[in-house]
């Protein structure tokens, strides 16, 4: 099956499953995550019209950014950053899926003022605790939304989760309402909150159900990762 084949099949359930939640496809963007692949890979998905695309590591969206520059309009990172990286892709990418701390935060401002930009970001939240993820606690959520107003060149844009690996369609459906409920209360009290991002490969059709802005979906589009 092609990229192009295996895009309109995504596109034809992020829309069904939108329907079946009564939400309008237009709310709903498909991000396509090119973790290990290269840009020969990739090409085939900006040829069919995509136009954003999210990256995992920073030297891997460095190394692909100027190849893939005149075809892509946003690069998305939506893996772990560490704040020693961000001087290197603040003035590449549209929007960060991953601030976890006021550290990072602090950072992001610090070099987004460098390029006179607003970054936007979203805040990556750990529900269920997991030790093995990064990801601000719930109950830390506040206070750090609170702290980072002092962040003029930061703008938080929405949350982002990730819920364990392999599981069920229950704990899918708790952790993605749970934070569906927090962006709704933010939401309500800011009006740049805007992205809920949930959803990969496995289970994008529930994300969006239980509310998702915005599916991160990779191998579903560009098959296993490469591996080394």
């Amino acid at each position: 099956m092609t990229i192009a084949e295996k895009l309109d099949i995504i596109k034809y359930t992020v829309s069904e499953s939108a329907k079946k939640a009564g939400r309008a496809v237009e709310d709903i963007c498909l991000l396509p995550v090119t973790k290990t692949k290269t840009p020969e890979e990739i090409m085939p998905a900006l040829e069919y019209g995509i136009r954003a695309i999210g990256e995992n590591y920073v030297q891997e969206l460095l190394s692909k950014y100027d190849v893939l520059r005149p075809y892509v309009d946003e690069f998305h990172m939506i893996g772990h950053l560490q704040s020693n990286k961000v001087k290197y892709l603040i003035d590449k990418v549209s929007l960060i899926h991953s601030a976890d701390s006021l550290s990072l935060l602090k950072e992001i401002d610090k070099q987004a003022k460098k390029h006179d930009k607003i970054q936007d970001v979203l805040l990556e939240v750990n529900l269920t605790k997991e030790a093995s993820k990064s990801g601000i606690y719930e109950e830390d959520l506040h206070r750090l939304i609170d702290e980072s107003v002092v962040y003029s060149n930061v703008k938080i844009k929405g949350f982002m989760t990730m819920p364990p690996a392999g599981s069920e369609e229950a704990v899918l459906r708790r952790v993605f309402s749970r934070l569906r409920e927090i962006f709704e209360t933010y939401q309500a009290q800011d009006s740049n909150i805007s992205i809920l991002s949930m959803g990969m490969s496995h289970d994008y059709p529930i994300a969006i159900e239980e509310g998702s802005t915005l599916v991160r979906v990779g191998s579903a589009i560009f098959g296993p990762r490469n591996y080394q």
